[in-house]
C-alpha cells in the first residue's frame, strides 16, 4: 500500500515526526524522486544538528545517486548555507531540517539550481506523487552508472560571500549577545563574525537537536527571555537570536526590547536602495505600513505579496526585486540568489548601527511608526465560517476596503487587520496594526471576539 504523505508534504517542504510519519526508507525515495522531477545531473545536500538528520540525508543521497545524480554532501550547515551552495555550484539542493519544530520532527527543504524554490506548484506535488507510487510498487531499478558521492565544506566560502555583500570596513566595535538556541547559528556565527570588531557573548552555541534550553523559534516571546536578560546584564549594543536552521534572525535592542521584523525590513530596504537606486522591494501583506512608506521615501517601488517564501521568491524573480522581507523575520536578497538569509540581514543591522554613534533603539525608531499586535492564533472549528463572519461584520462599514490576496485583509485610514487560515492546523492567524496603541487594542479585541464566538 502506498504511503500517505498528506500529513508530511506541506506547501513548501516536507516535515513530520521521525520515524512515526517518515523514515530513511521514505527519504531514499524522496531523493530518487527529487532527481527525476528536477532532471538533475548533480545535487547538493546539507543537514542540521537533529539526531535524525545524518541518517535521513544519507538515505536521500543514496536515492539520488541511484538515479544517476552526482551528490555533494556539505554536512552540517544552516539552511541559507545550503542555498549558498545551490547558488554557487548551480545545483539543485536539499536541506534536512525541521527549523524550529521539536526534536522528534525533521523535514526537507528542496530547491532547484540557483536556490529557486520547490513548492507545490513547482515540483513538490510531482515528487510526492512519485514517492507514493514507489512506496507501493517499489523503487525503480538503479541506473547503470550511479552518481558519485563526495563531501565538501562550504562554511568559509559562505561567510566570505556574505561579508562581500555588506561594507563593514568603517564599523566601530560593538558588543553583541547571540542566542543560537542550540541550532545552526552556533555553527555559522563564529566563522561569519570572526573578522569583525565584535565582542560576541554566546548563548546556547552547542549544537543539540533536542533543544535543551528553549525552543529555537525566536518569534515566540518566551524564547528570547534569556537573550533579553543577557543583553541588559552585559550592557550589550544589541542581541541576535537565530531559529533552529539559522535562516531567520530576530533582533533585540540595547534595552532588551525586541525590534519588529518590519522595522528591520525597512532598515535593510533603505540600505539596499542606497546601493540599487529605484529598485523594487517585496513585502508580504502582514508587514507594517512603514515598510512601503520607507521604500517610497528612498526612491524604491514596494511590491505587496502573499505570506510564504515560495511566493516571495517567485515575485523576486518576476520583478527583479533587490530585497524582500516578511513579518516572520525571513529576509530575501537578490545578491543571494533571491533566497532568504537571516545572517545577511544581521550583518546589515551591525553595519547600520556600527557606522553611527547612536543606539539601536534610536536608529530603528524612524522605521517603527505604528502600533502592531503581532500574530495572534485562535483555534477554531471552521476557518471558513469564522472568516465569513468577520467579513460580514466589516463589509458594509463606511471607509473600509476588503481584499483577499491572502486570507481577509480589512483596511481603513487609521488601521488594518489581516485574518488568514493556517495551512497545517485548525487556526486563524490575526495581525492588526493602527496609528496608535488604543485603536489597535480596540480593533484587535473586536476581531478576536468575532473569531472566537
Amino acid at each position: 500500500m502506498a504511503a500517505d504523505l498528506s500529513q508530511i508534504v506541506k506547501a513548501y517542504d516536507v516535515r513530520g515526526v521521525v520515524p512515526d510519519q517518515w523514515d530513511e526508507a521514505l527519504a531514499e525515495l524522496f531523493g530518487a524522486a527529487f532527481v527525476q522531477v528536477t532532471d538533475a545531473k548533480g545535487i547538493v545536500i546539507g543537514h542540521d544538528m537533529r539526531p535524525s538528520s545524518p541518517g535521513l540525508s544519507g538515505a536521500f543521497a543514496r536515492g539520488a545517486a541511484a538515479r544517476g545524480a552526482d551528490v555533494t554532501l556539505i554536512g552540517l550547515c544552516s539552511t541559507d548555507q545550503l542555498y549558498f551552495a545551490s547558488g554557487r555550484f548551480d545545483l539543485p539542493g536539499a536541506m534536512f531540517t525541521a527549523s524550529h519544530n521539536p526534536a522528534q520532527y525533521n523535514g526537507i527543504k528542496m530547491c532547484r539550481a540557483g536556490a529557486a524554490p520547490v513548492g507545490q506548484d513547482t515540483g513538490l506535488a510531482d515528487i510526492r506523487a512519485l514517492v507514493e507510487r514507489w512506496s507501493d510498487e517499489g523503487a525503480p531499478a538503479p541506473v547503470a552508472t550511479p552518481g558519485e558521492v563526495t563531501e565538501k565544506d562550504t562554511l568559509t566560502d559562505y561567510a566570505a560571500h556574505l561579508l562581500s555583500l555588506v561594507d563593514l570596513s568603517e564599523m566601530r566595535p560593538l558588543k553583541v549577545v547571540v542566542d543560537a538556541g542550540n541550532g545552526m547559528g552556533g555553527h555559522t556565527v563564529p566563522t561569519v563574525f570572526e573578522s569583525l570588531p565584535l565582542t560576541v557573548v554566546p548563548l546556547y552555541f552547542e549544537l543539540d537537536g533536542t533543544f535543551p534550553n528553549h525552543e529555537a523559534n525566536p518569534l515566540d516571546p518566551a524564547n528570547i527571555v534569556d537573550l533579553q536578560a543577557r543583553v541588559r546584564e552585559e550592557g550589550a549594543d544589541l542581541g541576535l537570536a537565530f531559529d533552529g536552521d539559522a535562516d531567520r534572525c530576530f533582533v533585540v535592542d540595547e534595552r532588551g526590547e525586541g525590534v519588529s521584523p518590519s522595522a528591520i525590513t525597512a532598515l535593510v530596504a533603505a540600505r539596499e536602495l542606497a546601493k540599487h537606486p529605484g529598485g523594487a522591494v517585496i513585502h508580504n501583506l502582514i508587514t507594517s505600513w512603514s515598510v512601503p512608506e520607507v521604500v517610497r521615501e528612498n526612491g524604491g517601488t514596494p511590491v505587496r505579496t502573499r505570506v510564504g517564501h515560495s511566493f516571495i521568491k517567485q515575485e523576486m524573480a518576476r520583478t527583479g526585486a533587490i530585497f524582500g522581507g516578511e513579518h516572520s523575520a525571513h529576509y530575501y536578497f537578490r545578491d543571494f540568489w533571491n533566497a532568504d538569509t537571516g545572517m545577511l540581514a544581521a550583518l546589515h543591522v551591525l553595519a547600520a548601527l556600527g557606522t553611527q554613534q547612536g543606539t539601536l533603539s534610536e536608529l530603528v525608531a524612524q522605521y517603527d511608526r505604528y502600533a502592531g499586535s503581532g500574530e495572534i492564533n485562535s483555534t477554531v472549528d471552521d476557518q471558513t465560517a469564522r472568516t465569513a463572519a468577520v467579513r460580514e461584520a466589516y463589509a458594509s462599514r463606511p471607509g473600509v476596503t476588503l481584499d483577499e490576496l491572502d486570507g481577509l485583509t480589512v483596511t481603513t485610514e487609521d488601521w488594518w487587520f489581516n485574518l488568514r487560515p493556517s495551512n497545517t492546523e485548525p487556526l486563524l492567524r490575526l495581525n492588526v496594526e493602527a496609528r496608535d496603541e488604543e485603536t489597535m487594542h480596540r480593533v484587535r479585541d473586536e476581531v478576536l471576539t468575532l473569531v472566537r464566538a
